[in-house]
C-alpha cells in the first residue's frame, strides 16, 4: 500500500506489515528504512507515482538495521550507488541483520500471542528469511540534520537496538519513530502505541526511557516502523507506550 503525504513531503509504503517512508523535496527523494525484499516492486511504483525516476532517490537512512528494515538496501546500493546512513552502533548489525540482541526467545511468542501468527507469516512471505546485509557508508549523530532530501533531524532513541534513531521533520510536524514506538507489535499482534516486544528488543528499559526523547520533539504525526500512523501527538503516544510496557 502506498499513501502519499501522510505528512507534508512524507510518503508511506506499507508492505508485509513493515513500513518505509519516502521523503521528498526539491533535491529529490530519501528512503527511510528498506523494508523486506518484496517491497522492491512497490518502491518502484511509488517513485513513479510521485512523478519521479529511480535516479531521484539520493540516500537511504536506516532508523535501525534489523532484517525487516534493510531488505532492499543492498540492491539499492548495487543498482543506484546511494549512500546508506545509520548510527555507528548499527554498522555491524547492518552487515549481519539477523544477529540482533533481544531479551526473550522469539519462538514462544506465536504460542503466547496467536494473533501475531498472520503478521509474522506475512513478513516471511515478504522475504524475511532472505535479507542480505549492507555496508553503512555515512554515520548518523544525535541532533544532526541529515544532509539528504527532507533534511530530517536525528533523535537518538536506543533500546530496540543500541543505535536506534528516530527522525524528526519539524517542517512537516512529523516524527518517523522506526521501531522505538510502533502501533503494531509484530510479535504479539497488538495494536496501539507501544514498544516492540522483548523478542526483538535489546533493552526494554532503555526503550521506555527513550520515549522521553521522542516526546520532546512535540510532533503531532507519529510515523512508526510497524502499524498505521498515529495522528494524536507523540506525547500521548509515548504515555500510552509507557503504560503498556514491553510484552
Amino acid at each position: 500500500m502506498f499513501l502519499k503525504n501522510v505528512a507534508p513531503g512524507i510518503h508511506l509504503i506499507q508492505s508485509h506489515n513493515v513500513n518505509c517512508y519516502l521523503l521528498e523535496d526539491d533535491q529529490g527523494l530519501t528512503l527511510v528504512d528498506a523494508g523486506l525484499p518484496r517491497v522492491w516492486t512497490e518502491l518502484g511504483h511509488a517513485i513513479r507515482e510521485l512523478g519521479r525516476v529511480p535516479a531521484d532517490l539520493k540516500a537511504l537512512v536506516l532508523t535501525h538495521a534489523h532484517f525487516d528494515h534493510v531488505g532492499v538496501a543492498a540492491k539499492l546500493v548495487e543498482q543506484l550507488g546511494i549512500s546508506v546512513y545509520a548510527h555507528h552502533e548499527e554498522v555491524t548489525l547492518a552487515a549481519h541483520p539477523y544477529r540482533y540482541a533481544h531479551e526473550n526467545p522469539v519462538a514462544a511468542y506465536p504460542v503466547q500471542h496467536p494473533r501475531a501468527i498472520p503478521v509474522l507469516l506475512s513478513m516471511v512471505l515478504g522475504g524475511a528469511a532472505v535479507v542480505k546485509g549492507v555496508t553503512v557508508t555515512r554515520r548518523l549523530e544525535a541532533g544532526q540534520e541529515v544532509p539528504v532530501p527532507g533534511r530530517p533531524r536525528v533523535v537518538l532513541s536506543a533500546g530496540h537496538t543500541y543505535g536506534h534513531c528516530a527522525l524528526h521533520l519539524p517542517q512537516s510536524d512529523a516524527l518517523i519513530t522506526g521501531d522505538a514506538l510502533v502501533t503494531l507489535d509484530p510479535y504479539t499482534g497488538l495494536t496501539g502505541p507501544r514498544i516492540v516486544a522483548k523478542a526483538a528488543t535489546a533493552d526494554s528499559a532503555m526503550a521506555i526511557e527513550s520515549l522521553h526523547a521522542l516526546a520532546q520533539t512535540g510532533a503531532t504525526v507519529v510515523l512508526p516502523g510497524h502499524g498505521d500512523p498515529w495522528l494524536h501527538g507523540v506525547g500521548r503516544a509515548a504515555d500510552e507506550a509507557r503504560r503498556t510496557g514491553a510484552a
